[in-house]
Order: structure tokens, then sequence, then C-alpha cells
């Protein structure tokens, strides 16, 4: 359920981007729109009491989570970029293919087990991206 209210709101996030993005540089409202974020989840942490939480995360975990956020900007950077000048759908689509590089890096760094199951769902997926683009 968590997954598909993922991907509803990520479908609210091209569509309302797409309607902020015709005036505004893409960087500039990528840079508000991660404000905003960090205000609401900053609001979310305090409404759930879970704050105090902050002082238990590890160095190690603190090294992966801001590589982490790091690597959401410069993702949300290339994503609004490529919004601001093409069609909403289609640069969804291509977002989307980012389960091609997950499947490798699962493999690779998670140990993630490889089914055949997988790999046809990944090439549906890779085929289908590739069909809404063109």
């Amino acid at each position: 359920m968590y997954g598909i209210l993922s991907a509803f709101f990520a479908s609210l996030v091209a569509i309302l981007s797409k309607f902020g993005l015709k005036k505004i540089d893409p960087t500039l409202a990528t840079t508000v729109r991660s404000l905003v974020m960090f205000l609401f989840l900053l609001g979310v942490i305090f409404f759930q009491k879970k704050i105090s939480s902050v002082d238990q995360i590890k160095s190690q975990d603190y090294i992966y989570i801001i590589l982490a956020g790091i690597a959401g900007a410069l993702s949300w950077i290339f994503y609004f970029l490529a919004l601001k000048s093409g069609e909403a759908t289609k640069v969804a689509a291509l977002d989307r293919l980012s389960i091609v590089f997950i499947l490798l890096f699962g493999l690779l760094f998670l140990a993630e087990k490889f089914t055949w199951k997988v790999l046809i769902g990944v090439i549906a997926i890779t085929i289908g991206s590739i069909l809404v683009v063109i």
C-alpha cells in the first residue's frame, strides 16, 4: 500500500512541478521544494514524537543517509531540468528506468536475489518506458 501511495504522490510531484516550472529555474524550484519537504518532515517527526531518536543514529548510518541525500538532490535537479523542457509523462517514464539501476545495485551491493520474474519485469518496464518516450 505504501508503494502505491508513493507512486500516487510522485505523480502529483510531476504534474504540480510542471506547472510551477513555467517561469522558474529548475534548480531554484528544486531547492524551494527541498526546503518545504524539510519543514514538512520536521513537523512530522515532532508530531510523531520521534525527534528524540536522532541521537540514536550511528555515524555509519549518517554517512549513508547523507550520501543518499546527495544522490536524491542530484536526481531531483536532473528531474526538474528534464521536466522544464520535456513532457511530464515522458520524463516520468525515463525516471522509472531507475529500476534497472536498482536491480544492478541490489545484486552487487545488497545481495538481493535474482529471479527470472524480476528480470522479465525489469525488461517490461524498460520496454514500456521506451514506448512512452517514443
